[in-house]
């Protein structure tokens, strides 16, 4: 897959701080082409190198990849197996060159289930990377907006602080994304509207947007008219834009 020159898009005046990807429609993508769905996700493995690219060169500081959920357990054993394997591969194949680019990676999701060898790749790959400034990559596997804040919720319990002291701050410092800022903006491939158990609490006031394409097609020009979207949108927050309401 060629590298693009990024420098031909135009700047934006506005870049959100956390982008959040629901990469949706791999599936699809190899349906579509006759193959099986596995090429799909080995597609979409691949499609991730030129759109964190994009996401360094765009300025986006922070950035949240839903890659499997809590619920895709439930999917044909040999695809489930399929998924484990590609993300070792792909942890293997891409870690030293992301190291390089300044990329720090970081896992959100429960850890247990997944294989000791797996859960041994993530955490190497955590921990090489942990000093990286540039862009900040949230890898979301096997994680369920629900159980993290089911999760967060049992841990205040466990730490026994008083109901009284329970604010939007401790819950947050209890999230697997503690200590980094809300979502701004999600992104969902494939045509489909729906938010799919993402990261429910953290994206309560994001800006959404729907890609037509599947996630294999998500290139950098794709990219930057979701972020271009962005910054023409005017976020409130729940409060009156300075002409009022328009609601």
């Amino acid at each position: 897959m060629a590298e693009q020159d990024l420098s031909e898009y135009p700047p934006l005046s506005n870049i959100p701080t956390h982008v959040g990807v629901i990469m949706d429609g791999n599936g699809r993508w190899a349906q579509a082409r006759g193959l099986p769905r596995l090429a799909g996700h080995r597609a979409g493995v691949e499609n991730l190198r030129r759109v964190v690219r994009a996401a360094v060169e765009f300025g986006v500081p922070i950035l949240t990849l839903y890659a499997f959920s809590t619920e895709n357990w439930s999917r044909p054993e040999e695809e489930v197996q399929g998924l484990l394997q590609l993300l070792y591969e792909g942890l293997d194949k891409e870690v030293d060159e992301l190291h390089k680019s300044g990329v720090q990676l970081r896992h959100i999701g429960d850890p247990a289930p997944l294989p000791d060898t797996l859960k041994a790749k993530i955490q190497a790959a955590v921990e090489l990377t942990r000093n990286n400034d540039r862009l900040i990559m949230n890898i979301a596997f096997n994680y369920g907006g629900r159980q993290e804040i089911v999760r967060a919720v049992r841990r205040i319990i466990e730490e026994r602080i008083p109901p009284a002291e329970v604010t939007a701050d401790v819950i947050d410092a209890h999230l697997y994304t503690a200590g980094l800022p809300d979502v701004d903006l999600v992104i969902r491939t494939s045509g489909e509207f729906r938010i799919s158990n993402f990261m429910l609490w953290q994206a309560a006031y994001a800006e959404y947007y729907i890609a037509r394409v599947y996630w294999p097609d998500f290139d950098e020009a794709e990219f930057y008219r979701a972020l271009q979207a962005y910054s023409q949108r005017e976020r409130r927050f729940g409060g009156l834009t300075q002409a009022g309401d328009r609601s």
